[in-house]
């Protein structure tokens, strides 16, 4: 009887935490993303506009939201400068037409 005792007491202690856990971790309610809107639109971010550059409006604007919060964010957000992958950009005649060429023997 002792033994079922105790493993009920360690049961639980290791199961509290996880119930704790779940709890925080509640949805929005109607008010927080009505706010959160709000916000996003006072930062420059226009839901009714075209969708052509969508996802970089809204990143940028939640960028420009967490600073003024002065939080971090990882959303993401407005990334300036540039990356490329791949090959060169620029391949001399020898490398187009030579042994390299991804057509060679073709």
């Amino acid at each position: 009887m002792k033994s079922l005792i105790q493993a009920v007491v360690i049961a639980a202690t290791l199961a509290a935490p996880v119930a704790v856990f779940a709890q925080s971790n509640q949805p929005a309610t109607r008010a927080q993303v009505r706010a959160e809107l709000v916000q996003l639109e006072k930062a420059g971010y226009n839901p009714a506009a075209d969708d052509l550059n969508y996802p970089a409006n809204l990143h940028a604007a939640q960028a420009r939201v967490a600073e003024q919060n002065g939080s971090a964010s990882a959303i993401g957000g407005a990334v300036s400068g540039s990356s490329v992958s791949g090959a060169h950009a620029y391949k001399t005649t020898a490398e187009a037409t030579g042994p390299y060429s991804i057509y060679f023997g073709q």
